[in-house]
């Protein structure tokens, strides 16, 4: 160490890194070759034999582990590289008021004390028609609130078929475990009638719960109850009603053919007391799980306790409300919200992206196959699982090494390119590709080609 320290690549490296992160690179380099000794393997330790590894260690030591990847999947919504992709706009407001103070929690009309929500709760109403609204870090966190706060310790009316578990493992039960509420699951896997749910109301029901099935579908000798429905027994019963929306669209998409997705207007008008939703999948801005509702459920859920530990912080609201501002017209929400514009964009603008990056690859490896296909991409997030949207993709049938060793240079390249292979073709999806990005996905692909 001593030796590697006092020498010149070691005066170079204390010089440009910080000492810790040098130290650190050197001992595992060192542990690593000690190990390889041990094994009986013939090793290099000679200074100039370890400094490559080292400045190797050093310079990976040094780098952020997150960083951009270009998106060639087609998957919109991608939860594994950050969902949804922010707008300039939203990314200029949150410079803005990351950089210095705010008014987060002060009044500046009073001079008091204000509350962080109020600079959301006023677009969302506006926008969806709810009487109140809050903001927390997620959608499970939004469900997990709303349980905890409306129906600790007692019981909660949900069909078996809409018990789902979405990513990483998370299962309603699960969640209703945690938050304290009691379930009480009413109807079939496949089957769930209206008078299941009437059979199932006690002195201990305190809630009525549906959940969207956002992320599968139950198809063939199938039977469900409409929100409208649960609504009006709630009323008869004198208990809330909540429906957990999953993805939460506030754009209309029967006007795309899709008729399974309904809007978060829809759902306020249905007279429903509570709803909740993500905020980075369908809607387009950050992490974050949205609730909508009745004032009186509202504000029992903004006051409890368990409301402060899963509070959303200025940056995501800084970000969330410069996203619902573009919803005050949904055309312009269409165009400048990432999500939308993909999944909506026309195959023609995709085609001629896809040529584009065709083009470029052709000019720099000229002897490969590679050629514009037809394909199908989705939306993601757990989001419309069974809508494919028409696409356009390049395809790179590689002659000099497999597909798979092609799809991995890629996922090590500088910016890393994440792809599909179908059929032993590289797939190089358009809709995800964004404009500004062909330039340094052409060089990446090139490179990891070209490279011995």
């Amino acid at each position: 160490m001593d030796e590697i320290l006092k020498g010149p690549d070691g005066e170079r490296w204390l010089s440009r890194y910080q000492r810790k992160v040098v130290l650190i690179a050197i001992r595992e380099v060192l542990a690593a070759k000690r190990m390889e000794v041990i094994g009986g393997n013939a090793v290099d330790l000679t200074l100039e034999g370890l400094a490559p590894e080292i400045q190797k260690r050093i310079s990976s030591l040094s780098s952020f582990s997150l960083v951009p990847v270009i998106n060639a999947t087609g998957i919109v919504v991608h939860t594994n590289l950050g969902r949804a992709i922010l707008s300039e706009k939203v990314l200029q407001n949150v410079l803005e008021l990351s950089k210095g103070y705010s008014n987060l929690e002060y009044d500046i009309a009073t001079g008091k004390r204000g509350q962080r929500h109020t600079h959301t709760k006023r677009l969302l109403r506006e926008i969806t028609g709810a009487e109140d609204a809050l903001i927390v870090n997620n959608n499970a966190a939004a469900v997990l609130l709303c349980l905890n706060a409306v129906a600790k310790g007692r019981e909660v009316v949900v069909s078996r078929s809409e018990l789902v578990e979405i990513g990483g493992s998370f299962r309603v039960p699960d969640v209703m475990a945690a938050s304290g509420a009691v379930l009480r699951e009413v109807g079939t896997t496949n089957k769930t009638h209206l008078h299941d749910y009437e059979n199932a109301i006690n002195e201990n029901t305190a809630l009525i719960l549906k959940v969207h099935q956002s992320n599968y579908r139950i198809i063939g000798f199938t039977a469900g109850v409409g929100i409208e429905e649960l609504v009006l027994l709630g009323r008869k019963h004198h208990l809330p009603v909540m429906y957990d929306l999953g993805s939460g669209c506030l754009v209309d998409l029967k006007q795309y053919g899709i008729q399974d997705e309904p809007s978060v207007s829809e759902i306020v008008k249905s007279g429903v007391d509570i709803m909740s939703f993500s905020g980075d999948k369908l809607l387009g801005g950050p992490q974050g799980g949205i609730i909508l509702g009745k004032k009186q459920y509202v504000e029992i859920i903004r006051k409890s306790p368990l409301a402060r530990a899963v509070r959303i912080d200025k940056l995501a609201i800084s970000a969330f409300e410069a996203t619902l501002m573009e919803y005050m017209d949904i055309e312009n929400a269409k165009r400048e919200i990432p999500v939308l514009r993909m999944l909506l964009q026309v195959p023609e603008e995709i085609h001629a992206r896809a040529k584009k990056i065709a083009g470029g690859l052709r000019k720099k490896i000229s002897n490969e196959d590679v050629q514009v296909v037809e394909d199908s991409s989705k939306a993601g997030g757990g989001s419309l699982p069974e809508i494919e949207f028409p696409t356009f993709a390049v395809s790179i049938r590689p002659s000099g090494i497999s597909v798979n060793e092609l799809e991995t240079r890629l996922r090590s390249g500088v910016p890393p390119v994440i792809a599909r292979i179908r059929e032993n073709a590289l797939i190089l999806d358009a809709r995800t590709v964004r404009d500004e990005e062909i330039g340094d996905l052409v060089r990446t692909v090139a490179a990891s080609i070209s490279a011995q």
